[in-house]
């Protein structure tokens, strides 16, 4: 295991964003890393079944598996064009930049790629810029999202939301340093190095960019970064567990318990996150109820609730918000 350290100044600080979407282009890449994992995430396996088991599904899916298992195999590098930081606006924006990548970067960073993993004969043209072969890429990548992450978008960004507005929290409480400070344990923040356990040992200066994170459904165990240090300064890492969806967990019994106005109104007071008192404050009850209304919640798997300071802070879970939006 690595160590990633980023250096911040104070403008970096003033700088730093969390996004609100997944990036789909790290998406596509991070999600075939899952698809080959030995130990297969609970949370992931229905997503996986899915997949292998319809075969026309796994048809439409494959060229884009066998550009990406190429291209960013389970090595310390695999080359950044495949992430352009254009994807940020969207997948279509994000295909367009990979598309108009320079001839040069191309070449670069496939040089570079084959100094850790050989690069099968077909690909080859990749590096001289084919246009053919990058139309090929782009395809099949847009045809590997349409099939393995368009259909579970509301899911994966259900649980996006229920661990940004955690982060947000912590951002509006104290910060920005106590935002990096809630990132344990998978990142350290010891002003002014955010220490990030990583695959390889590296640091990066930020150099007043500021710095921008990406909670990513598909990654897992560490984060990730762009290789390249000129490259917008982006983090991606794995989102809270407690965010993700385990429908096997969630027996239907504790759901019957939740019938009733008031402990639908807690739930939907929680929207972006609120502490007991909030709660009590927002529906009119007392705290004490409250906190009976948000056990139940709990118990059933649509809240998650953490310790923040002298209070408790209750955020919906990916499974929470989906009810809120369907029920």
């Amino acid at each position: 295991m690595g160590l990633l350290r980023i250096h911040f100044t104070a403008d970096d600080l003033a700088r730093t964003t969390i996004a609100a979407t997944a990036d789909p282009l790290w998406e596509l890449l991070l999600s075939r890393f899952r698809l080959h994992d030995r130990d297969k995430s609970l949370t992931l396996r229905p997503w996986i079944h899915r997949l292998h088991e319809n075969r026309a599904l796994l048809a439409r899916a494959e060229p884009g598996i066998r550009w990406l298992s190429a291209l960013a195999p389970a090595a310390p590098y695999f080359p950044d064009f495949l992430t352009p930081a254009a994807a940020r606006d969207g997948l279509g924006p994000g295909l367009a930049a990979l598309r108009s990548t320079p001839r040069a970067r191309l070449a670069h960073e496939l040089r570079r790629f084959a100094r850790h993993a050989p690069v099968p004969d077909w690909a080859v043209p990749l590096a001289r810029g084919d246009d053919a072969t990058i139309a090929q890429v782009t395809a099949a990548l847009n045809a590997y999202h349409e099939v393995a992450i368009a259909p579970h978008q509301q899911l994966i960004q259900a649980a996006l939301d229920a661990e940004r507005a955690k982060r947000v929290r912590h951002l509006l409480d104290g910060g920005v340093e106590e935002l990096l400070a809630s990132m344990r344990p998978l990142m350290r923040w010891r002003s002014p190095v955010l220490e990030v356990d990583y695959s390889v040992d590296r640091d990066l200066h930020l150099d007043g960019r500021g710095l921008r994170l990406v909670p990513s459904f598909f990654c897992r165990r560490v984060p990730v970064a762009p290789a390249d240090p000129e490259l917008p300064p982006t983090l991606i890492y794995p989102l809270a567990p407690e965010f993700r969806w385990k429908p096997a967990e969630h027996a239907p019994a504790p759901l019957k318990a939740l019938i009733g106005g008031t402990r639908a109104a807690v739930l939907h007071a929680i929207d972006v996150g609120a502490t007991t008192t909030e709660l009590a404050r927002r529906t009119g009850i007392s705290p004490a109820a409250a906190s009976r209304h948000t056990t139940v919640l709990r118990e059933a798997g649509l809240i998650s609730s953490q310790r923040h300071g002298p209070a408790v802070l209750h955020v919906l879970t990916a499974l929470g918000r989906d009810v809120l939006q369907h029920g």
